[in-house]
């Protein structure tokens, strides 16, 4: 048995989970998501929890019944208390402020960098060097916080640019001529 697949998924309260064919649909406080499983992973409800069996003891089936249970927890809590990513800039120069909905940021280019987040993601700036990304889909938070990150990735000389929060950046030694 899958050690991440056989555990069962406790549903939070306020969150309304619904079963349709082989869609897991989610509704809670934050929006609605909803996943569709492979054909090999049956999923089945009872009162507020939910579990996810397989079919056979295949490589492929064993694969699959943990990455859909994975799937599964992260609809469920999307919707209740949504992902949350936070970055920072750092450099002489390098900061960031939000315009609306979108981000301007100034790191080191001739001109600045404006980034509209997708549907769905909401960005704050906390002063101007603290990036707060959230939303309900955890791949699309953090899709949009690896692009944030990939307009400056850290240098690793002086460690100048876009990094995750707490993010290490091992800095190598000075250039010798």
């Amino acid at each position: 048995m899958s050690r991440v697949g056989k555990s069962p998924i406790q549903v939070p309260a306020g969150v309304k989970v619904s079963i349709v064919g082989r869609t897991v649909q989610a509704e809670g406080p934050k929006g609605k998501l909803s996943f569709t499983l492979h054909e090999r992973v049956s999923v089945a409800k009872e009162g507020d929890v939910i579990t996810l069996s397989r079919g056979s003891e295949s490589k492929q089936d064993k694969a699959l019944h943990g990455t859909s249970r994975a799937m599964v927890f992260n609809v469920i809590h999307g919707v209740s208390k949504g992902w949350v990513k936070e970055l920072e800039i750092r450099g002489v120069g390098y900061r960031g402020e939000q315009k609306g909905k979108s981000l301007n940021l100034v790191l080191g280019f001739s001109h600045p960098v404006v980034f509209n987040p997708p549907e769905g993601i909401s960005l704050k700036m906390d002063g101007n060097v603290k990036i707060v990304v959230e939303g309900v889909d955890r791949q699309l938070v953090g899709q949009v916080a690896a692009t944030i990150r990939g307009f400056r990735p850290p240098e690793p000389y002086k460690g100048k640019g876009v990094r995750y929060l707490n993010e290490v950046v091992i800095q190598k030694e000075v250039k010798k001529t």
